[in-house]
């Protein structure tokens, strides 16, 4: 019979890999409480230092999968397919992405979370919408899945809950930047959603969780693989996160901005990356259609409509508006932006407010932050980039400070070339 002690010391002392009994006894253990969080975290220590095999991790993977439900979505007559990006600044692709989807007849069951420090979360954007609520039981999801095709939602406590445990004590032990950790934390959930197919936005540069390339590719394809072995058919985009997707970083904000890309409006940047993935999630889903089509007749924005309804908000109401706005970063000369760093721009919308430190923090809908410049765009001396809008006009000090290092723009006598938003396409 396993113990905690032995298998933290070898895993601690790289002696050999975890057997996929000791792991599965480790769980259920855990779960029964004969395993202390104190052991259990120490033995994620470990595993940060030394990693797990892909077969320790294909193990790891399959007992947070089954510590909770796991959603049967073989009923509906659509094919399945989500979608899972590892967080960035402005990034409000899921909410064109997932009626966008729908509306070229696949189902997409985007289970999302919230917001944590300078990342936004889907759902704190969704829920600027009046009515608007984000937990809905199993049997109403798939109801509405069936009907309007998509749903952006909570999480249910029931998916994956051995993730909430450990996800908790990495959080507080300095163990969150680990591959597999991340790998099996993100899949668990994705793979008991029931979605017969996936697709990865695996943001990297300034912005992004990942900052290097490498790592992020890593990561990718860490959960490509993971995908594949628990049955769920898996891709994953390498995006850049170097810069604010689109020019609105907050929560309402970005819904404003996401609804006017799919009226056909949506920036450049925007409409690479959500075009990219949408075109994957459809060939993963076996479906042939054309995601600017489906922009263009209206089609997506009518299922964007329909899944706020269904979800009891109103897609017609008014959003909440930021009683305080006041225009800063002015370009010290005239000439070409050529940078705009995304990871000073959200640690600047989470101090207005749009974000939070901890969990359990109150967020604001209207606070944000609206690019008046990206890069790319020419400016002239003293042009206010970027605009702050906040309740209290007292965030304004400390958000302005987000913004005093001295790279966070720069201005070149030539424009920027032309990079491509997509680096890398894993599993393809």
């Amino acid at each position: 019979m396993p113990d905690a002690v032995s298998l933290i010391q070898l895993k601690r002392d790289n002696v050999r890999p975890l057997t996929e009994a000791e792991i599965g006894w480790l769980f259920a253990a855990y779960a029964a409480g004969e395993v202390a969080d104190e052991q259990m975290a120490a033995l994620l220590m470990a595993i940060y230092f030394n990693g797990l095999t892909p077969t320790e991790l294909r193990a790891w993977t399959g007992e947070m999968i089954a510590s909770g439900d796991r959603l049967d979505l073989t009923r509906l007559a659509r094919p399945s397919v989500d979608k899972h990006s590892t967080g960035g600044v402005g990034d409000k692709v899921s909410l064109i992405l997932a009626p966008l989807v729908a509306s070229c007849g696949a189902a997409v069951p985007q289970l999302s979370g919230r917001g944590l420090g300078h990342t936004g979360g889907t759902l704190d954007k969704l829920e600027s919408i009046p009515g608007w609520r984000a937990g809905l039981s199993n049997e109403e999801l798939v109801t509405a899945l069936g009907t309007v095709g998509a749903v952006i939602a909570a999480a249910g406590s029931g998916l994956a809950p051995a993730d909430r445990r450990l996800y908790a004590l990495r959080d507080v032990t300095g163990t969150v930047e680990s591959i597999p950790l991340i790998a099996s934390s993100i899949m668990s959930k994705k793979i008991a959603e029931g979605t017969q197919a996936l697709v990865l936005d695996v943001k990297t540069g300034s912005g992004a969780f990942m900052k290097q390339r490498e790592r992020s590719v890593e990561l990718a394809r860490t959960m490509v693989a993971l995908g594949a072995e628990h049955g769920v058919r898996t891709r994953a985009l390498v995006t850049r996160m170097d810069t604010p997707l689109g020019r609105a970083v907050g929560n309402a904000v970005e819904v404003e901005e996401a609804v006017q890309a799919l009226r056909g409006a949506g920036t450049a940047d925007l409409m690479e990356v959500t075009y990219a993935l949408a075109r994957a999630m459809l060939e993963l889903a076996g479906i042939d259609a054309d995601p600017g089509q489906a922009i263009g007749s209206g089609r997506a924005l009518d299922t964007y409509a329909a899944m706020i309804r269904v979800q009891g908000g109103d897609p017609d109401a008014p959003l909440p508006q930021a009683r305080y706005r006041r225009e800063v970063l002015h370009a010290p000369g005239s000439g070409w932006l050529t940078r705009l760093d995304a990871l000073a721009v959200g640690v600047a919308a989470w101090r207005l407010g749009a974000g939070r430190a901890r969990k359990e923090d109150d967020i604001s809908h209207t606070a944000g932050v609206l690019c008046l410049a990206k890069p790319g765009d020419y400016v002239r001396a003293g042009q206010a980039i970027l605009e702050f809008r906040a309740d209290d006009p007292a965030r304004f000090a400390a958000a302005t400070e987000a913004l005093d290092a001295p790279d966070v723009i720069t201005i070149g006598s030539e424009p920027p070339p032309e990079v491509p938003l997509v680096l890398d396409d894993v599993g393809a």
